[in-house]
């Protein structure tokens, strides 16, 4: 059955008209909306009745490994996130020079390490030492390889150059995105290209690189999960250590991602606050609040 709504609207030139507006209700999206509660409810009855003890995941929330393992995620990824930013903006630059064989070289790095698994590139940088047994600086000082490349440092360059060729394609978006006629004016000011792109186009391409390098700093701060693999204590390692001595394994897997949860969830915000910050003094393009943010990324809810 229809539900009538009504609304007055005066149309120039003419007496008002009484329109009614039917809102239909639909079948369709009504079985669709039982079914998902459906499911909902079997998934939390299921984790319920299950032989959990949530109690321990409280219990070890705090536990000195944990906090450990949240301290070395953190170090993974801002340290991850600053080599990619750095490479990002190098190669991107590399790419759009006239140079060929500067283009081709960022162009082969790019398609390189995006098209292999970052799994893949943790392994090799952790046996790089299986290709390059020593490294030796200027003929003077010899070392083992071993040596340097810890579990940690290979993270990091397995991470931080993956993550570069990512950002290479977001940093030249941004860039391309800017009117070149701005460059061009700055130029016939007198300006030196140096100056033009770092006072002139990359303030502009910020706007529109920040968003995305956002959500790859967010993916990072996950990804650096796959360090547990070679033995780097971050998060997931400390839960693993754990609960092979208590054998709680689901247990501890929820005290990670609860942590997981609470990261991201801070980055989230910190990254919505940053894009109200950088949309200031542009008209009808502010960045939705941080709340509304939130709601998006994590349930897909726009109001």
């Amino acid at each position: 059955m229809a539900t009538p709504n009504t609304m007055t609207i005066t149309l120039p030139g003419e007496d008002e008209q009484l329109f009614k507006l039917v809102r239909h209700k639909s079948v369709g999206s009504a079985i669709a909306a039982v079914l998902v509660l459906l499911v909902i409810a079997g998934v939390i009855a299921a984790f319920v009745f299950a032989d959990i003890d949530y109690a321990v995941t409280l219990k070890y929330l705090f536990d000195p490994q944990i906090l450990s393992g949240v301290v070395t995620t953190l170090e993974l990824t801002v340290i991850s996130m600053l080599v990619g930013v750095m490479l990002g903006v190098v190669t991107a630059l590399l790419r759009e020079s006239k140079n060929r064989v500067l283009s081709g070289a960022a162009g082969f790095y790019t398609w390189l390490f995006r098209g292999t698994p970052v799994l893949v590139q943790l392994l090799i940088w952790f046996n790089i030492a299986l290709v390059i047994p020593t490294v030796s600086f200027f003929g003077m000082w010899t070392v083992s390889t071993n040596t340097i490349m810890t579990p940690f440092l290979a993270a990091i360059l397995a991470l931080g150059i993956n993550e570069g060729s990512y950002m290479s394609e977001i940093v030249r978006a941004g860039l391309l995105a800017v009117d070149k006629g701005q460059a061009e004016a700055a130029l016939a000011l007198g300006m030196r290209k140096r100056r033009v792109m770092l006072s002139v186009v990359l303030p502009q391409a910020l706007r529109i690189i920040l968003p995305p390098a956002g959500n790859q700093l967010i993916a990072m701060l996950k990804t650096s999960a796959l360090a547990y693999t070679i033995s780097v204590s971050e998060l997931l390692n400390g839960a693993f250590r754990i609960y092979t001595l208590n054998y709680k394994v689901i247990e501890l897997l929820f005290t990670a991602s609860i942590w997981y949860l609470f990261m991201t969830t801070v980055l989230t915000f910190l990254q919505s606050w940053l894009e109200r910050r950088m949309n200031r003094g542009f008209a009808g393009e502010a960045a939705p609040s941080m709340k509304k943010r939130w709601l998006k990324n994590t349930f897909g809810v726009t109001r």
